[in-house]
């Protein structure tokens, strides 16, 4: 996505209830409650599902994806998840 780039003016890439899989490692960047600042919050390859599509700054979409592994509920970018078959 280039700067001048409005990613809402598409259609959302995951839907609710989409299996997706966690591009990278996720820290606590502090806006994770209970948590430390840099402490993991989503590891490299964990699985979880799209719960919520929410936006950020009106030009993209932030996808609440809830990590069964640890429980977790983490807003993620679409350019940090791939989609699980």
């Amino acid at each position: 996505m280039l700067y001048n780039d409005v990613e809402l003016d598409s259609p959302p890439t995951f839907e609710i209830g989409t299996k997706v899989r966690i591009k990278k490692l996720i820290r606590n960047d502090g806006t994770f409650p209970g948590k430390e600042i840099g402490e993991t919050l989503a590891k490299k390859g964990e699985v979880g599902y799209v719960v919520n599509i929410g936006t950020f700054l009106q030009s993209s979409y932030i996808y609440s994806v809830h990590f069964l592994y640890t429980g977790h509920i983490i807003g993620c970018r679409q350019k940090e998840l791939e989609l699980v078959e």
